[in-house]
């Protein structure tokens, strides 16, 4: 049955609005994580180009650490992913949980 079957995009918006298909995202076995390349991940999970499951398999990155990038994105955007700020940003949403 068609209900089944999940439909796919063919392409999604990327984080810098330009489209994004299977074949523009990094490459898989990618080892150096840029904001753009993790933004382009987010962003093709979010549009339904690919699953958690499959992020996870074709970059061999745990499920923790998409789930990471995706908190950043949703919190602070793009530059929510520098590895660089990510103790500036930690606590400054600890501070904001107190109030």
């Amino acid at each position: 049955m068609i209900e089944n079957q999940k439909i796919r995009p063919a392409q999604v918006v990327g984080p810098l609005g330009e489209p994004l298909t299977l074949d523009s995202l990094p490459p898989p076995g990618t080892t150096r994580w840029v904001v753009r390349r993790k933004a382009e991940v987010v962003a093709a999970v979010a549009g339904g180009l690919l699953t958690f499951d499959e992020v996870c398999e074709r970059y061999s990155i745990s499920l923790e650490e998409f789930a990471c990038w995706k908190r950043a994105v949703e919190r602070s955007g793009m530059p929510g992913l520098r590895v660089t700020r990510i103790q500036h940003y930690k606590s400054l949403y600890e501070r904001q949980q107190k109030y």
